[in-house]
This record gives structure tokens, C-alpha cells and sequence, in this order.
């Protein structure tokens, strides 16, 4: 080698050098500005340079990939994967405890772990937390695996999804021991419950009945960005291994706090009956003050030994007990029941109630949900109903003091038959719990339903809120959302409280609008059953409205995640000829109608009619990079192995159940190099 090759060798490879020693130094800094921020509440710099130094790693590690680090603190934004969840059995069954309501059985609890141990011992008490409960296997002080409780033997893996929930470290810091589990809950704060809940009413989805109800369905989502979104905490409370700092439960909690674990400050050692009693009196009424929902309490032998001797039953340890807190309760009367009509005409019942207080606020209003929980309920007006808090956020009727009903008693409640807006026949599908108006082009909810979704936000994003769209409909200026663009400057001026800032701002808001990719045009269009993941899809797989909208039942099923209900309603929507005008118009004032050109010039044939399942994870490209892939150059995405796949793209850490179906079938497996070989990349 020459002396001039030599000197460029040495050169470049110091410049890699730096290059590691600069994503290794970012990756830390960000790892212990997600501990100051998100375990320890004390952030030590604003948001704009933690953002700034993201970026900087982002950057990096995209230009150089050989450095690539599943555990880096840019794999927590989540990505549009959609991957199934693999089986895993636990190494310590994730067993249930014994609850109860009553202080007395606290009381048997006690006196039974003293009469059984004959030695003086102590009880950790910590609340328990409403959300969906997760094991964490840690292996040298990196995140090897998450798993949801599952049946108690056997989990599911969401490893994916927890990376996304910033409490949880991904890399430990202290003296840690070489492998250990440690178990928490997964919880949904109340204020992004109550932000997701506004969201799905919105969009007239079901509302979620708790957070913890959220908090297990956020960690089920098939795609992490989603999660990622939705902000879930991570609260811990168990550790377990063979080589633990402690022999004391606390102890243990206490060391995993210094590894960088989020471990509840409000945990307490109890020497006494006595503590326990106060605890739970404490907590009854203070929980209401905490971020996130709770719903009782946890008591546990101290000492690692002392569980050992206690042993367990059949379902639950012998050293444990849960005490459940009494769900706030209040009566009061039912006057009326009216019903709501949303954008896609489905009717909600709400009952109109005497106000009455409940867990800290004033109740005048409870939804019935459908004509089923009416029956059941069998309410009359003049009832004395029984209201609860569901997860202590939504208010609902959970029985009739039918002891108190007045005789005569009031009207039996009995569901419309007909739209209260338009009075059309109210419809309910086979197998649907709600009922609905079918008549989409003239009941007035449903128009300016419509025309508020397509508005929105994470649709067209014009700048106008529902006020507006109800005072452009009654003066005639707008009755579907395509009259949005034929809007004029003198019309906005006759309206009333609108000045020129304001009419210039919406229109230059519209014309802005015609920018907003294909696939946000197919989601304002508010097709039902079409949110946003599935015009994705759509806008991917078909590339244009026109062939959208000519795609037999068939072609849209064979579309990854498109079901039947979802292809019967695009092809429903295509049928009726003003949804037809309506698009041809919204395409004539120059929305974008079809895919953008880097979407379409990426598209190959090299792997049409060949379904690929994808498992592992991969050093050069993220999976959902090669779920694109796979889709553009035309082949289908699939999340279980069967006779029908063709390939199985294989990183790092396969499924063991994936790997063995595989080989049974005869399916061959490649790897990350081998697969872009196919593609040409």
C-alpha cells in the first residue's frame, strides 16, 4: 500500500472514530435527559435542544448505519410497522392476587401472616395502579424483552411498542445485576385519556370506558407510531431474579429506582395493622389527586424469605393481598332521554339527569350508549337512577332504585324509531349495537358533521371550527364539503362578527388545503370505517381515486388490514352517484386525487404476487421501511406464516415459533442482504 493510501486510511478511520464517539455521547446524553424528564420530573434542558440533539443523532445515524443500535433513544418515536405479537412464556408465572373490598379480610390477611410466620415482619404497601401489567426482562443492563401478562403462563411480546413509553430505560445505569425481571403497569394519564376520548368522539368512535381499558389497547396497536402518540407511563413495582441487591421487596425497589426506573414515590414500609388501616384511609380519598387512575391497594410481605416460607395457592401468593377501592356512587332522577346525531348518522342516547355531585364534579348528563342498554336498564322517566364514574371520568347509569319508583311510574323509555333532525326511519345493521339515519344528504347533523370532520386538523386543515361550518350552512353557503371551494370574499363578509383578516385567512387556508397528500384527501372524505391507518392503505396500495373507486370487493380485500365491512363500505360510497359528483368536483378544484410522484416512481413489479412475512428486527433499514418496501415493489405483507408465504425476511431475533413453522413448510428464509439482492437495492 502506498504511503498516500496509508495516510487516507489512517485519516478516514479516525474520522469514523469520531463519528462513534459522537453517537455514542449523544445516545447518552438522551437517555439521561429521558431519566431527568420523564422518571425524575426535573428536566435539566429545554425542549428545543433536547429536540435539537435528537435531530443530530437522527442525522447521524442515518448516514451511518453501521453504528445502528435497536436501543438507541430514536427508536422510542415508533414506527408505522404493522407486526404481529409473538407468544412468550413467563420464567415466573404472572399470577393474580386475592382481592378484597373489606378491612376486615386486611385485618384476616395480618393476623393469618403472623400466626403462620410466629416472627415480627413487615408489610410493603404501594397502591395499585389501573392500567395493563407488563414483565420486563432486562439482560446486562439493556431492555431483551417485553411481555404482557397474557393468561399468566404465556405473553404476548411488545417489545416494539414499549421502546415508544419514555419511562421505561432502555439502558440501565448503577450497579445493576446481570439479569432480572421487573414488573409494572402500563397506565394512560388521565389528561391524554381525556385528550384521546375528545379525539374518538370526534370521529364518533366508542369512547374507551377507563384508561385502563386505553392503556391495554394503546399497547395491542399493530403499529407503534400510534402508541408512541398516545404518551402511555410506565409505573414499577416488582423485581425478581437470582441475584438480587436485597432480600427485602422494598430494598430491591429501592436499588431498581438508582438503574433508572420509575418506582412510585409513594410506596411505604407498615410495622403494624395499624399502618395498613391508615394507608388505605389515606389513599381512599387522595388518590383523586394523582395523574393517573388508580384502583386499590397492594400489601406484601417484606422479606424475600418470608414470602418463600408463605408460599403460594393455586392462583396467588399466600404473601400478598389486594384491597379494592369502592367505585363512588350517587343517586339521582332521570327526567328525559334525548338523542345526539353524529356525522355518520349513527344516534346516541343521553339521559338528562337532577345534577348531582360525583367524584369532585357536578353529573347533569350520562350517555346510554345504545337501545340494548336501555332495555337492560329498563328505565322509566321519573326513575331514581344509580351513577358511577366509569374509571371515574365518564359518567353512566349502572341501575334503577326501582324501590323508589313512583307509582304510576313515569313513560317506559323505549329507543326512536326515527332521526329527531330529519325524522327518516332510524336503521340498524346485523350484528351493530347502535342505530342510524341513512339519510346522508339531508339530515343537517350528519352534513355539517361531515364538513367539520373534513376541516379538521389531521385531515384538510382548514381554518375554521365548527361555529363557522354551522353559521356557512344556514346561510346557504355551504351544504356539502365541496362547497367549501367556491366560497367568496363577500360572501364571508356578510356574515356576521367576520372581518377581512379573518375571511382572507380562510381562504387562503383552502388554497393552502389543495397541498394535503392523496391519502389525508381520502380520510376527509369521512367514508365510514376509513380512518386514517386504512386510507393509507388504500391511498398506497391503488395510488389514485379513480382506481379506488373502480376496485371490485375482492381487490380491496386482498389489501393488507382491509376486511370485509371495510371494502363493503368504499365500494358502498363508490356506488351512490352524488359521492361520485362530490369527488369529481373536490378533483376539479384541484385537491390531490392521486399518490404523490416519489410514492409512484418506487413502484416495481419485482415481487407482484409474492407474500412476505417480516420478523426480527434489522440493522440496515427499520421494518416498517421494509414493509414499504415489499408493498411498493408489489408484493403483500403478511403477519403469520402459512402455505401462502413465499418468503420469510429474517433479522436478528426471530420468532422461535415463526422459525420453526417456517422450516416445517418447507418457506425459505432470507436475509436482509439476500432480500434487497431481490429488489435490486
Amino acid at each position: 500500500m502506498s504511503k498516500i493510501s496509508c495516510t487516507f486510511a489512517f485519516h478516514k478511520q479516525k474520522y469514523m472514530n469520531e463519528i462513534e464517539l459522537t453517537i455514542d455521547r449523544l445516545r447518552e446524553e438522551l437517555e439521561l435527559h429521558n431519566y431527568n424528564y420523564y422518571v425524575l420530573s426535573a428536566p435539566t434542558i429545554s425542549d428545543k435542544i433536547f429536540d435539537e440533539k435528537m435531530k443530530e443523532l437522527l442525522t447521524l445515524e442515518k448516514q451511518y448505519p453501521e453504528y445502528a443500535d435497536s436501543l438507541s433513544p430514536t427508536q422510542r418515536v415508533g414506527s408505522d410497522l404493522s407486526k404481529e405479537f409473538e407468544h412468550v412464556e413467563h420464567k415466573y408465572p404472572m399470577l393474580s392476587l386475592g382481592n378484597t373490598y373489606s378491612e376486615e379480610e386486611i385485618r384476616d390477611f395480618y393476623e393469618r401472616t403472623a400466626r403462620m410466620l410466629n416472627e415480627t415482619f413487615e408489610v410493603v404497601a404501594e397502591l395499585k395502579y389501573d392500567g395493563t401489567s407488563i414483565s420486563l426482562i432486562y439482560e446486562n443492563g439493556r431492555l431483551l424483552r417485553a411481555v404482557t401478562r397474557g393468561d399468566g403462563t404465556r405473553g404476548d411480546d411488545v417489545t416494539a411498542n414499549i421502546k415508544t413509553i419514555r419511562s421505561i430505560p432502555l439502558k440501565l445505569h448503577g450497579n445493576y445485576p446481570e439479569k432480572f425481571e421487573i414488573r409494572g403497569e402500563i397506565l394512560l394519564p388521565w389528561s391524554e385519556f381525556e385528550r384521546l376520548n375528545k379525539e374518538r368522539e370526534e370521529q364518533e368512535e366508542p369512547l374507551f370506558a377507563n384508561p385502563r381499558n386505553a392503556a391495554s389497547g394503546t399497547l395491542k396497536q399493530l403499529n407503534p407510531s400510534i402508541v408512541a402518540e398516545r404518551h402511555l407511563d410506565a409505573y414499577l413495582y416488582y423485581v425478581l431474579g437470582e441475584s438480587l441487591p436485597s432480600d427485602t421487596h422494598y430494598g430491591n425497589l429501592d436499588a431498581a429506582r438508582s438503574w433508572g426506573f420509575k418506582i412510585p414515590d409513594v410506596i411505604r414500609v407498615c410495622n403494624s395493622l395499624h399502618d395498613l388501616l391508615n394507608y388505605i384511609n389515606y389513599w381512599d380519598k387522595e388518590r383523586k389527586n394523582l395523574p393517573v387512575a388508580t384502583d386499590g391497594i397492594v400489601f406484601k410481605v417484606n422479606s424475600l424469605r418470608q414470602q418463600r416460607f408463605l408460599g403460594f395457592t393455586a392462583k396467588s401468593p399466600r404473601w400478598a393481598i389486594s384491597y379494592k377501592f369502592r367505585a363512588e356512587r350517587a343517586e339521582t332522577q332521570l327526567n328525559t332521554v334525548s338523542y345526539q346525531v353524529g356525522r355518520t348518522g349513527i344516534i346516541t342516547p343521553v339521559a338528562n339527569l337532577d345534577p348531582v355531585q360525583l367524584a369532585g364534579t357536578v353529573v347533569k348528563r350520562a350517555s346510554l350508549h345504545n337501545a340494548d342498554i336501555i332495555a337492560e336498564l329498563d328505565l322509566h322517566t321519573g326513575d331514581r337512577v344509580y351513577i358511577e364514574k366509569g374509571g371515574e371520568i365518564i359518567p353512566k347509569i349502572v341501575g334503577v332504585n326501582k324501590e323508589e319508583r313512583s307509582m304510576p311510574t313515569g313513560e317506559k323509555v323505549i329507543f326512536i324509531t326515527h332521526c329527531p333532525e330529519c325524522g327518516t326511519p332510524l336503521v340498524r345493521e346485523k350484528g351493530e349495537a347502535g342505530h342510524y339515519c341513512p339519510n346522508v344528504w339531508g339530515c343537517a347533523p350528519q352534513i355539517k358533521g361531515k364538513i367539520e370532520h373534513f376541516v379538521t386538523r389531521r385531515a384538510m386543515n382548514i381554518n375554521i371550527g365548527p361555529e363557522t361550518v354551522e353559521d356557512l350552512y344556514n346561510a346557504g353557503y355551504v351544504h356539502n364539503t365541496a362547497d367549501l371551494y367556491t366560497l367568496k370574499f363577500a360572501d364571508l363578509m356578510r356574515l356576521e362578527r367576520w372581518a377581512e383578516k379573518s375571511a382572507h385567512n380562510l381562504l387562503e387556508s383552502l388554497e393552502e388545503s389543495k397541498k394535503v397528500p392523496f391519502e389525508r384527501v381520502l380520510y376527509a372524505l369521512g367514508i365510514r370505517y376509513v380512518g386514517e391507518t386504512v386510507a393509507k392503505r388504500l391511498a398506497f396500495s391503488f395510488l389514485s381515486i379513480d382506481n379506488i373507486e373502480n376496485a371490485s370487493l375482492e381487490e380491496l380485500i386482498a389489501v393488507d388490514e382491509i376486511g370485509l365491512r371495510i371494502a363493503q363500505s368504499v365500494t358502498g360510497y363508490f356506488a351512490e352517484e352524488r359521492n361520485k359528483t362530490l369527488v369529481n368536483r373536490l378533483k376539479s378544484y384541484g385537491l390531490q386525487m392521486k399518490a404523490g410522484e416519489n410514492v409512484q416512481t418506487l413502484r416495481t413489479g419485482k415481487l407482484n404476487g409474492l407474500t412476505i412475512v417480516i420478523s426480527g428486527t434489522f440493522a440496515r433499514h427499520s421494518r416498517d421501511e421494509y414493509k414499504s418496501m415489499i408493498e411498493q415493489h408489489g408484493g403483500k405483507n403478511s403477519s403469520s406464516i402459512s402455505g401462502k408465504t413465499d418468503y420469510v425476511l429474517a433479522g436478528d431475533n426471530m420468532g422461535p415459533a415463526k422459525l420453526e413453522k417456517a422450516q416445517k413448510l418447507g418457506i425459505k428464509i432470507i436475509n436482509e442482504t439476500e432480500f434487497l439482492k431481490l429488489i435490486n437495492e
